[in-house]
């Protein structure tokens, strides 16, 4: 009797996935001028990046305060989605939901924790798996920085490639599932700085719960630290909501947000949504769990629709935290030449500049540049600069300049300020409006 029970239970049919094809536009293909165009937008923007703005960061080695550095792959890469939360709560089965591979299952699922490596979804054919070492040395993908984090980490990094129609508009990424009696060490690679490399270029960020697993430990505080100002792409999710019933609902959902509280101190919490993200039937409120679900693909529905004009106003905030840099550095070069004297110990003298910028005015000078003193990095952030690479090695501003290539500053400013917002003006022209029209300028031409 059981036995039969149990496939009678097998044989129900399916939740319907219209609404997640309908939401997520996946019927409807970018024509090839829209391809086109799109391709020729990137390629400016690579080309305003790479000519105009690396250059300085190289002068002023940027890189050095280990902070978000771009690479070409990143300036082509497709929305990132990252799904992370507390072992077991349907993440992989969730992401297996998406890609519509329930049947096949190629992301494996179980009720013990199963994903214990960091899975890069990506579309291509035909299917494959592609370890972290071969990953991150194709320059074409934006995971080439991930090499820093050292071999441990790249033995638990695979990429796997799929047709999908998803992954033609997204690349989502499983995380390894934080269980909280777990030591970051005993993973055997920096697993909190990883997690933050992916943050850092999530357009998305799915943290996913259900109601039996709500507490809030060591390794989850971490998270929700290096999520500090990323609410705004943060979802929380609980998952398997129709598991209980809507009463018990109702205090599991204040249980949540009660324990979740202390770590997302913001005016505007991040958004949460509640469902069952399989195809199983709702066992309980169908209505409230399809509009939620339909909510929460709006917002991946979001990010694919405005990802030339993130990408490019993302690069203008980046040169600007350049400019910032390569300004700061050339204040305190300043100084340091200003009260160096013949008979002077250069080195104390630079190191007295370091150790005090506000005896010098640094941070007050700079804000004279049109900075916002919003955008001002901490001082000790510089000491820790200048240890990397010593004050004196550096030239002044002035110095970046050539006939043929003019000043590293002043290019810099010119794609602030007038070649990335036209670019960005450019993304929709007034011909693009119309389907009869071309986008790229190669179609249409009389």
């Amino acid at each position: 009797m059981v036995e039969e029970e149990e496939e009678e239970a097998e044989k129900v049919a399916p939740r319907s996935r219209e609404h997640v094809t309908k939401a997520l536009h996946l019927a409807s293909k970018a024509t090839l001028a829209e391809q086109v165009h799109t391709q020729n937008i990137l390629n400016q923007l690579k080309n305003i990046y790479m000519k105009q703005i690396h250059p300085l960061e190289v002068a002023f080695n940027y890189d050095a305060l280990n902070v978000y550095t771009i690479t070409e792959g990143e300036i082509f890469a497709k929305p990132m989605v990252t799904v992370t939360g507390p072992w077991s709560t349907g993440k992989t089965t969730m992401l297996n939901y998406l890609l519509n591979l329930e049947e096949t299952k190629q992301l494996y699922t179980g009720a013990e924790p199963t994903t214990s490596e960091f899975t890069i979804l990506m579309a291509g054919e035909p299917p494959k798996t592609t370890d972290g070492m071969v990953l991150v040395t194709d320059r074409k993908k934006p995971f080439s920085s991930l090499s820093k984090y050292g071999q441990g980490f790249l033995e638990h990094l695979a990429g796997l490639t799929m047709p999908s129609e998803l992954l033609e508009l997204i690349t989502l990424v499983d995380t390894p599932g934080i269980i909280e009696n777990r030591k970051q060490q005993e993973r055997g690679y920096p697993f909190n700085n990883v997690m933050k490399w992916f943050t850092d270029r999530s357009d998305l960020i799915f943290v996913v719960f259900d109601p039996t697993k709500l507490d809030v430990g060591l390794e989850l505080e971490t998270l929700f630290r290096l999520l500090k100002g990323r609410e705004a792409q943060v979802r929380i999710i609980l998952n398997k909501a129709d598991s209980v019933s809507e009463q018990e609902l109702m205090r599991v959902y204040g249980a949540l947000f009660w324990g979740l509280q202390p770590l997302i101190n913001v005016t505007e919490p991040p958004r949460l949504y509640i469902g069952s993200f399989w195809t199983k039937p709702y066992q309980t409120q169908p209505e409230l769990f399809l509009k939620e679900e339909i909510s929460l693909l709006d917002d991946i529905n979001e990010i694919v629709q405005n990802r030339i004009e993130k990408k490019i106003a993302f690069i203008r905030h980046h040169a600007i935290l350049v400019r910032i840099h390569a300004l700061l550095v050339d204040f305190y070069h300043k100084a340091f030449r200003q009260h160096s004297y013949l008979f002077k110990n250069s080195d104390s003298v630079a190191a007295d500049i370091v150790s005090n910028p506000e005896k010098y005015k640094i941070y007050q000078s700079i804000l004279a540049f049109n900075v916002s003193k919003y955008d001002l990095p901490e001082p000790h952030i510089y000491e820790e600069f200048f240890n990397i690479t010593a004050l004196p090695t550096y030239k002044e501003l002035t110095a970046h300049c050539s006939y043929f290539s003019g000043c590293l500053l002043d290019n810099i400013e010119r794609a602030i300020n007038s070649d990335l917002p036209n670019l960005l003006d450019s993304v929709h022209p007034q011909s693009c409006k119309s389907k009869q029209s071309s986008c790229s300028g190669v179609e249409g031409k009389k």
